[in-house]
């Protein structure tokens, strides 16, 4: 799990809307940690809180929440310089793996001042979408993912450190959480489980009463169940012959068809059907008949006919062309006569007559040019000639191939019939292989009676066990509950015993585990390596215990008050590595009392080895100006924020860098 991006608008002493990169990278390359500087009372702890609140809402126990109810809450985060038109807002993004996919979400929590029903409202974004299921489910989803209970380990402040180093044992919210990262509450809320249900069976147990005498009742059930078990290998058996019987039918009928007896059965059907084919084919016969006797020899002289047409039509244009001519001529001497009478002079007549001659000596070169009319057809015939050009004669060839292919049909419809009556079994042949086959046919339909007869006399006797089930059950629910109960009451106490020796083995091979990591880290923060061999924690109530070289207990008031707070960050560090989740850390005011040599240790080692992503809240005199040099020439600062605080104004702004 990564924190991506952290969005806060008038929440607290942050006013407006300001966003925060978390993302623990620099030019692509990887760099665990963020660092905000800020002095005391100026919105470092207010971060860590807005983290808090936007993963756990109404359930997170914030900084400032003490007894609060959740509505007061919210309420008193709001930033009062808030205008009454906008909301306060808190957004984080993060991302991690699921089903091997890495997934990236936005958690945003919104509220008024007076917070509608008391409580914020809620939406989860998946990427940009808005995923309502998961918004409506997301107490049980980050619980899966950062569980509550655990989350002070990951997400905590010096206060908590410094209050587990002076503790001779965890306090009581450590201890919870410590136990639910090594999953060793399972085993006590099953024990815890268990008590309450053995007294709510024993209070059941109390007003059962027992009922006796149902020998008769199960022997009447035991014989059906027998009478079934024949009846079911009866219809085993019968289903066998069934299959048999249905392979001697079909073998019987398959040698049927193959030798003749099908069509020896429909050879009258036979006949009748080739007496229509004849029938039909006599018809075909006759239709070409009478398509020969019309219109469709003259197919055969399509192009003499075509010719012909042709023909008729020249002769027609000549004929018409000489007409005109003798009508142009009869009208070119009126015209002479009627310019004669018009007293025009004789020159210009001339030339008139002379246009006129010309023209229409060009229309008797035209004529001329056509031969002489051999045909002499009249129109009426040359329309006849070119209907049966355009229409008869095609009709007549698309009848006559239609014909001849209904004809081809019939013909191979002809042959087969043919062949199948002389495939067809002679009579005697036809008789033994009728008989052979309605004997298959009986004995299958026999069978066939049987078999649903047993069904039915085996579904009788299921129905009969269901009903005799059902009274015994009627009269046996408070016994068989009884007996329950006290089998129950009798197992618990197995389970719990069960249940300690498993949670005394998970505790000591955790531990064991835990002892070795703490041990490795304290050491690791230790400037003194000889000082401490071994760390040792307490089965029952996880107190730390320390070893020397030769084994001797380390008493505590020979460490320091540095060391010991070193001892509490291993412990702490110890808890994340076995949890085997990889989750960001925070820390608020990281430094406490250390001295310079402890401080650079734990800037050096621990802070960029805590997790691959680690937020560090710090005052100017905690991660002075020389640890934030070592953790930059680290190469393991991503970003850097300042916190500066307008205490007349009463808001922090978040700047880019730190105070050096």
């Amino acid at each position: 799990m990564i924190f991506l991006e952290l969005v806060l608008q008038n929440f607290g002493p942050y006013s407006g809307k300001q966003t925060i990169n978390l993302r623990p990278t620099l030019t692509d390359r990887p760099r665990p940690i963020i660092l905000f500087g800020g002095m005391n009372g100026g919105g470092k702890t207010t971060l860590l809180d807005a983290i808090r609140l936007a993963l756990y809402g109404h359930r997170t126990q914030c900084s400032t929440r003490g007894n609060l109810t959740y509505s007061d809450f919210l309420s008193q985060c709001v930033n009062r310089n808030t205008p009454p038109t906008e909301k306060t807002r808190i957004e984080l993004a993060f991302e991690h793996i699921q089903d091997d996919q890495l997934v990236e979400y936005r958690v945003v929590r919104t509220w008024e001042k007076n917070p509608k029903d008391g409580k914020d409202s809620l939406g989860i974004l998946d990427g940009e979408w808005p995923d309502s299921y998961l918004a409506n489910a997301w107490d049980e989803y980050i619980e899966n993912l950062l569980p509550l209970g655990i989350s002070n380990l990951f997400l905590f402040d010096g206060e908590q450190v410094k209050e587990l180093a002076e503790l001779e044992t965890p306090p009581p919210l450590v201890v919870d959480a410590i136990q639910s990262l090594l999953g060793l509450e399972l085993a006590e809320r099953l024990a815890a489980d268990l008590d309450i249900l053995v007294t709510r069976k024993k209070k059941q147990f109390a007003k059962t009463k027992e009922i006796a005498n149902l020998e008769e009742i199960e022997q009447k059930l035991h014989q059906q169940k027998k009478d079934f078990e024949v009846a079911t290998e009866k219809l085993v058996d019968l289903e066998k012959q069934l299959k048999k019987a249905q392979q001697k039918q079909e073998k019987a009928m398959r040698k049927f068809v193959s030798e003749g007896g099908k069509i020896a059965a429909e050879r009258s059907q036979l006949k009748q059907e080739f007496q229509d084919v004849e029938l039909e084919m006599e018809n075909a016969r006759q239709e070409m008949v009478e398509l020969a006797a019309g219109a469709l020899p003259l197919a055969l002289i399509s192009p003499l006919l075509e010719q012909a047409s042709s023909q008729g039509d020249v002769e027609i244009l000549r004929h018409e062309a000489e007409i005109a001519l003798d009508a142009f001529q009869e009208r070119d001497q009126r015209l002479v006569n009627y310019l004669n009478e018009l007293s025009i002079p004789a020159g210009k007549i001339s030339k008139i007559q002379r246009f006129l001659d010309r023209e229409n000596l060009m229309i008797e070169e035209d004529i001329n040019q056509i031969d002489e009319p051999w045909l002499l057809a009249d129109e009426e015939a040359l329309t006849l000639l070119e209907n049966l050009l355009r229409y008869e004669i095609e009709n007549c060839r698309k009848n006559a191939r239609e014909s001849l292919t209904s004809l081809k049909d019939l013909e191979v419809e002809i042959n087969v019939l043919e062949k199948q009556l002389v495939s067809a079994a002679s009579p005697e042949a036809y008789k033994i292989l009728e008989a052979a086959l309605q004997e298959a046919q009986t004995e299958l339909a026999r069978i066939q009676i049987a078999c649903e007869n047993s069904k039915r006399e085996r579904k009788k006797l299921e129905d009969a066990i269901t009903k005799t089930k059902k009274e015994l059950f009627s009269y046996t629910d408070e016994t068989i509950e009884r007996h329950n109960i006290q089998n129950i009451i009798e197992s618990s106490g197995k389970v719990k015993k069960t249940l300690q020796l498993f949670k005394e083995k998970l505790t000591l091979k955790k531990l064991n585990k835990l002892e070795m990591e703490v041990t490795e880290c304290f050491r690791y923060l230790l400037h003194k390596s000889d000082l401490v061999h071994r760390v040792a924690i307490d089965n029952n109530n996880f107190a730390l215990s320390l070893y020397d070289n030769q084994g001797q207990v380390v008493p505590k008031n020979r460490i320091s008050a540095g060391e010991k707070q070193l001892l509490a960050i291993s412990f702490l560090w110890g808890l994340a590595k076995v949890s085997g989740r990889h989750l960001p850390v925070a820390i608020d005011t990281p430094l406490g009392r250390l001295d310079s040599s402890h401080r650079q240790n734990l800037v050096e080692r621990y802070f960029p080895s805590a997790s691959h992503q680690v937020i560090l809240l710090s005052t100017d005199t905690e991660i002075c100006k020389s640890e934030v040099e070592n953790l930059r020439n680290l190469e393991a600062i991503a970003h850097e924020y300042l916190l500066k605080y307008d205490a007349q104004k009463n808001q922090t702004n978040l700047e880019r860098g730190y105070f050096w």
